[in-house]
């Protein structure tokens, strides 16, 4: 069977495509559970996974870290694999994708250079200046001294970022200048980050909602999914550190009333670039949105009219948790995309999603984002069909299922409304136990109150 659209102009794909998803995250159990969907695919390996993605249909775990390019070069090439996924940030910023085109070998993910626009906050910053994508006002630094100066000199100075990858851990939102300070030691004078912390930028503070959006990419064309909305502080009411991410909503009603303008400010100037060749990307292009105004401007009225729209940064990768509350949303084959992404022919296909509501809760050890669990038993009763759990930190062990990690699972439910799906899918995290478990009760709340009240 084929699942290529009717218009006839793909490329076919494999009758019984055999598929290799690098990573072992919430965000790798999703999408093996999408692909698998495909009637296309016949056998999925995951590299490392875990003990979701290990009980998967059609899918198979391996025992190779996602750093060993060797090896997992080798493993598709002698297992013949129709094409590799790249999840992580990590090895796209190392240049896995580099590494297998030097054999010719399908990979969906961008290649090293153009994973800059994650792995390096200055590159992306001067993207978005050079391609007119608004941004907030921003200074580059290189040490301790610069940054001060730029503290010191710009009133709206007031957030702090390591210029590199920092696990979501290296960006500082300050009141003061002296906050600012003890962010620049931190980061120059203390080296928490290492070499993510080289390079430091001076950032606008913005106060406003984040959206997240994320892109397909085939180097010539972009293709939007829904936006969705993700919750990084770690308790109730975004008190507490940054993680990364405890949970996620999608649609987003905020999105609705300014996609207009998100298409003309972000979308297209993005299409433009990469139909250009400003910058060549294929895979998944994920930007950072808010929604707000400047710590300096008057409160954002309730019909957000004095609301800005502004990109705080791009990741070059499938987000987490948003995969796990995406892909339950898409009503099309994941495999044909990424398939046309990598080929250049995204243009050629058709995307259609659910009209329906996705709430994703992560549900976490106590002590996360601290420490983690480990080796604690995990029971999940009986669910409904419309629920759906992806597994983040745990591993089968004889059988059975134990926590590995400090985000353990994303429940995610679909409904037809947001409140229909957030009540599902916290009814559902009543069936699920491990010692010293741990959720926010607020994911998908804004929205649902949104909605009521319209």
């Amino acid at each position: 069977m084929n699942t290529n659209s009717p218009n006839n102009k793909l490329s076919s794909l494999p009758e019984s495509a055999h598929l290799l998803v690098v990573g072992g995250g919430g965000r790798e159990h999703a999408l093996c559970w999408k692909l698998a969907q495909s009637p296309n695919v016949s056998k999925i390996y995951c590299a490392p996974g875990n003990g979701g993605t290990g009980s998967e249909s059609k899918t198979e775990n391996l025992n190779i870290p996602v750093n060993d390019f060797a090896a997992l070069r080798e493993f598709a090439e002698k297992n013949n694999i129709d094409l590799t996924v790249i999840g992580p940030d990590n090895p796209l910023a190392e240049g896995i994708v580099d590494y297998f085109n030097e054999k010719s070998l399908p990979v969906f993910g961008p290649t090293k250079l153009a994973a800059k626009l994650e792995w390096s906050k200055a590159f992306a910053k001067e993207f978005m200046s050079a391609t007119n994508i608004p941004t907030p006002k921003f200074v580059v630094c290189s040490n301790f001294e610069e940054g001060m100066k730029a503290v010191k000199s710009h009133q709206w100075a007031r957030v702090v970022k390591a210029d590199g990858l920092a696990l979501g851990k290296g960006v500082f939102v300050c009141n003061t200048e002296d906050q600012c300070k003890h962010a620049l030691e931190q980061i120059f004078t203390d080296k928490i980050f290492g070499a993510a912390g080289e390079v430091a930028l001076i950032e606008e503070k913005i106060r406003g909602e984040e959206l997240s959006l994320l892109l397909f990419c085939d180097g010539e064309s972009v293709m939007a999914m829904p936006a969705s909305q993700d919750h990084k502080r770690r308790f109730d009411n975004d008190q507490g550190p940054n993680t990364g991410g405890m949970g996620v909503y999608s649609p987003v009603p905020l999105f609705e009333k300014f996609k207009e303008a998100i298409d003309e400010q972000v979308i297209k100037p993005l299409q433009k670039a990469i139909a250009e060749k400003k910058i060549d990307f294929q895979g998944i292009l994920y930007a950072g949105l808010m929604i707000g105004t400047t710590e300096s401007e008057d409160e954002t009225t309730d019909d957000n009219s004095k609301a800005r729209i502004l990109v705080l940064e791009f990741n070059a990768r499938f987000g987490d948790p948003e995969t796990q509350a995406l892909m339950p949303l898409l009503d099309a084959d994941l495999y044909q995309i990424l398939d046309a992404c990598q080929k250049r022919q995204l243009k050629n296909i058709s995307i259609s999603w659910k009209k329906s509501a996705s709430c994703c809760v992560i549900a976490a050890a106590s002590s996360y984002p601290e420490s983690s669990s480990k080796n604690e038993i995990i029971v999940i009763k009986n669910l409904p069909s419309d629920v759906f759990v992806f597994h983040a930190g745990t591993k089968l062990v004889d059988g059975k299922l134990l926590t590995n990690g400090g985000r353990v699972l994303a429940v995610t439910a679909v409904a037809q409304t947001m409140e229909q799906a957030r009540a599902k899918a916290y009814a559902a995290l009543e069936q699920i136990s491990f010692k010293d478990i741990s959720f926010r009760s607020d994911i998908g709340r804004r929205a649902a109150e949104q909605c009521l009240s319209t």
